[in-house]
């Protein structure tokens, strides 16, 4: 089964969560948690995010992040890879530490902005582990607080999406009335807002799909078959093509601009090219990279090596 486009732009929110394989804890204790945050700082460091809220649980995790360019998957896979080298070295183990990809949901910070972070500093209570969020220390609901960074979560950008001053939000947090799932209004599974933006994400996404298709169908047609290209070398050099492959008695320089073009523009392997030549891998890449360097230094070289590329050339 394929796996489902995600749309990754530049000034996107991501309410994104990862959860360990099989259920399993992914923190088995605060040095684990502090190590995962750490992890998070490189992130955001070398990524240039903004990080909204967060929640660290047992053996899941909830981000809501804000890009600044499009790499959300960069992002993650960062992320989930440093923390899962750490975990498995610390614990001796191997494998997979995450259940499958990230899940993120594309979010309109204008509408569900406040909403959504009630929802991400309410899960430890939601789990009863304490019976009110300030007392959870492996959350970003503390620094809403007290109303400044905490390494983490630039206070400052997230005055500019809260409709509410922060003593204003605290009371929102602790409100035991009006505290609905937010994400029972995800549509399709991955987008949470209006109508409209509803529609301009499934346009961009749209867009995006065929973009992609168009550049994927483009690079299909641009490979060559290995066949067309020996034929197009045995042309220019009036021999046969099976002198191309297995004589070597005719020009070496034949074999050598075959190999070369087969590897540049088809998918074979040096071990499949050698199949085709009866030569040894390594060889192969001492055929291709050897004719190379000589076409850099020698004109009639070059002149050979153009005149057949445009030979089978789409």
């Amino acid at each position: 089964m394929a796996r489902p486009y995600r749309l990754q732009a530049e000034g996107c929110f991501y309410h994104v969560t990862s959860r360990g394989n099989g259920r399993q804890a992914i923190y088995w204790n605060d040095k684990d948690r502090s190590k995962f945050l750490e992890y998070l700082v490189t992130a955001r460091e070398r990524f240039k995010f903004y990080l909204h809220a967060y929640c660290l649980m047992g053996n899941h995790y909830h981000l809501l992040i804000e890009t600044t360019q499009p790499n959300l998957s960069r992002i993650m896979q960062y992320i989930n890879t440093a923390y899962t080298i750490y975990s498995n070295i610390k614990r001796n183990k191997n494998g997979h530490l995450f259940q499958g990809r990230f899940k993120s949901i594309l979010v309109e910070a204008d509408s569900y902005f406040a909403e959504l972070t009630r929802y991400i500093h309410l899960n430890p209570v939601r789990a009863e582990i304490v019976d009110s969020p300030e007392k959870y220390p492996w959350s970003s609901y503390k620094a809403y607080l007290q109303g400044r960074d905490d390494g983490l979560v630039d206070i400052g950008r997230v005055k500019q999406f809260l409709d509410m001053d922060l003593k204003q939000y605290r009371q929102f947090v602790q409100n035991p009335k009006a505290c609905p799932n937010p994400f029972k209004n995800v549509y399709a599974g991955f987008i949470l807002g209006g109508v409209k933006f509803i529609q301009d994400k499934l346009k961009q996404l749209q867009t995006e799909v065929e973009s992609r298709d168009f550049a994927h169908k483009r690079a299909i047609k641009n490979i060559i078959e290995p066949q067309a290209i020996i034929k197009a070398v045995s042309d220019y050099f009036k021999i046969y093509t099976e002198d191309i492959r297995y004589s070597k008695k005719r020009p070496l320089e034949a074999k050598q601009i075959a190999i070369y073009f087969i590897r540049r523009k088809t998918g074979l392997t040096n071990a499949q090219i050698g199949v085709l030549f009866g030569m040894k891998p390594s060889a192969v890449s001492m055929a291709a990279l050897g004719f190379e360097k000589k076409a850099e230094k020698d004109n009639k070289l070059k002149s050979i090596r153009d005149e057949i590329n445009c030979r089978f050339e789409v």
